[in-house]
């Protein structure tokens, strides 16, 4: 797996960069036997307190895991930004696990990883620099493909990306709706009124 390590605003040094691909060469073989790559970014915390890691991972064709977290050391950042992908992973394989056996033929059902994440992002501005408030900064411009899924399918690239919304084609209906993740923490599911 290709493993990227930098640093916004912070020196990464060699200790740092042999932790970071130990651990996650050894969660990829640990639950897939051919991973992609991993961009890992760390960054100065809240107010320059502490240390922020965020972690997007392309595990396989069409499944991207995405997570960040913050401590007051880079190692305990990354260990718990580390923790919840692979939290992710276990769930992503119990899903997968449930469905073999749920299906019967040993397959996974078509859909399960089947959804190809192009995104591409650009930062336009930096974020800190003074707002007006008539009109809001654009920060960034992400643009992904529309995934074919069903409801629940949804729920889980919302769980797997680490988001609070995602835009899916309804594979019941055709129709677009979104899942959500709601303020309390449960899941909210937006289908449009049909005439």
């Amino acid at each position: 797996m290709d493993i990227r390590v930098s640093g916004h605003q912070v020196a990464t040094g060699d200790a740092l960069k042999l932790r970071v691909d130990e651990r996650l060469q050894g969660i990829a073989t640990k639950y897939f036997a051919r991973a992609i790559s991993a961009q890992v970014t760390f960054g100065k915390g809240p107010h320059d307190n502490g240390f922020t890691c965020d972690i997007v991972a392309h595990v396989m064709q069409g499944l991207v895991l995405k997570g960040t977290n913050t401590g007051m050391d880079a190692n305990g950042a990354f260990d718990g930004v580390a923790d919840k992908i692979e939290k992710q992973l276990r769930r992503y394989m119990s899903r997968l696990k449930d469905r073999h056996s749920a299906n019967g033929n040993g397959a996974a059902a078509e859909g399960d990883a089947g959804v190809i994440d192009n995104a591409g992002y650009t930062v336009f501005q930096d974020h800190e620099e003074e707002v007006e408030s008539d009109f809001p900064l654009i920060i960034a411009e992400t643009r992904v493909d529309v995934p074919d899924a069903s409801v629940s399918d949804a729920v889980m690239m919302l769980d797997l990306r680490n988001t609070t919304a995602l835009l899916f084609r309804n594979a019941g209906s055709g129709a677009y709706n979104m899942v959500y993740r709601r303020g309390d923490g449960t899941i909210g599911w937006v289908e449009p009124h049909r005439a």
